[in-house]
């Protein structure tokens, strides 16, 4: 049985990036197992996650904020907790305990869009903090994926000696544009909604069918190509009534047939709104889209210059979200800069989400870089021309954008 703690801590003043502060930061987080002095794992969870990594203690979690690695983290599994320490936070800007736009003030009133803009690097300061009150030195390791994975990395560029090991699952240092276009169409989305009024709706009608929308690109985004054919074709679906609700529909649209795949975006839109801050869906896909690991530094090999831990970097196949090849521009920084590395593909068609959901692929080079290194028996690594990965190329090839003619 693993003790779980769920928590907020109150950290006092905080200045953010922006130069903006607020008088009290709160980090809500949890912690599995038992500190030894030796054995804290960070996990940073991805964009409407939360501190939940394994368990359902926290009340308005649901879908990916819920237990969202269960199959990873506990007694016995990949990172067991009968051994390791772990803690997870949820990020400042997000909903879920931590302080963000639905945070009251000191007047009563939500932040709303008055709540400094907030960074990666933010995040990560303010980690930083907590495992401080917590007691918390040096760690184990930070490991994360998606946006979390660029959390990792801010890990090893602005704290280089408090972590043994860092692991990237499908990230990178920076978003390419076609990412960037499709999260800023996304913002635009929940902007445009009537009932977004400037941010300020907090007691009033939110702004559902914008979020919605916002929420429909981002599953696109999640899945690749070739998963979505599988998965869904071109099969009919009976029309939901909730989906009816948020999304109108025209008059010609009962000669067509309602899709497979229109109904999977409908159901888990209408599941998220309920779920998730619009505000919090803006402040925290700026926090992504600005993030250049290079900043400052030129490049992403001085940027992680500092960095004496180990690195392994897992990407997929599918993911066009973010690629192999970035997987692979981050291992060869690290490797130019003496950093040791693995970069492990995994060959999945799933898509971006497949860190979350395929924990047979992702469970066993995380226990094994855990319990033995780099050398671990079920990590590949590209630079050693492993056949298993290399698919007649260097490393497994990268799927084609859900754009692609």
């Amino acid at each position: 049985m693993t003790t779980i703690e769920t928590g907020t801590k109150a950290l006092g003043e905080f200045r953010f990036e922006c130069g903006e502060s607020i008088d009290e930061l709160e980090m809500a987080y949890e912690t599995y197992g038992e500190f030894d002095g030796s054995n804290a794992i960070l996990i940073c969870h991805a964009l409407t996650g939360s501190q939940n990594v394994a368990s359902y203690e926290t009340r308005g979690t649901a879908g990916q904020a819920r237990a969202w690695w269960g199959d990873i983290v506990g007694p016995g599994k990949a990172i067991d907790t009968t051994e390791y320490y772990v803690v997870c936070a949820n990020v400042p800007g997000s909903c879920y305990g931590s302080s963000g736009p639905t945070t009251k003030r000191s007047n009563g009133e939500p932040y709303g869009t008055e709540f400094p803009p907030v960074t990666i690097g933010d995040w990560t300061r303010a980690q930083r903090h907590l495992l401080d009150e917590l007691g918390i030195g040096r760690l184990r390791a930070v490991i994360g994926g998606s946006v979390g994975g660029m959390n990792v990395l801010e890990w090893a560029k602005r704290y280089p000696d408090d972590t043994d090991l860092i692991v990237p699952i499908a990230s990178a240092g920076r978003l390419d544009p076609q990412c960037l276009a499709l999260n800023s169409i996304a913002r635009r989305a929940i902007r445009m909604d009537p009932n977004w009024n400037g941010g300020e709706y907090y007691g009033d009608e939110p702004p559902k069918q914008g979020l919605a929308l916002a929420r429909q690109i981002g599953h696109v985004m999640y899945l690749s190509k070739s998963s979505m054919d599988d998965k869904f074709g071109r099969r009919s679906a009976r029309q939901d009534a909730a989906a009816e609700g948020l999304f109108p529909t025209d008059r010609a649209a009962g000669f067509f047939p309602y899709r497979d795949v229109e109904s999977y975006l409908d159901y888990n839109a209408n599941n998220f709104v309920d779920r998730f801050d619009a505000n919090s869906y803006l402040y925290l896909t700026r926090a992504m889209d600005d993030y250049d690991l290079a900043e400052g530094h030129g490049t992403d090999t001085r940027a992680l210059s500092a960095y004496e831990g180990e690195a392994l970097i897992m990407s997929f196949t599918g993911d066009w979200h973010f690629t192999v090849d970035q997987s692979e521009s981050l291992a060869k920084a690290l490797r130019s800069g003496g950093v040791p590395v693995a970069h492990h593909v995994v060959d999945s068609d799933h898509g971006h989400d497949a860190f979350l959901v395929e924990p047979e692929n992702v469970g066993p080079p995380l226990a094994d870089v855990l319990s033995q290194g780099l050398d671990g028996r079920a990590i590949t690594d590209t630079a050693s021309g492993d056949e298993e990965q290399s698919n007649s190329s260097e490393f497994a090839p990268v799927h084609n954008s859900l754009f692609s003619g």
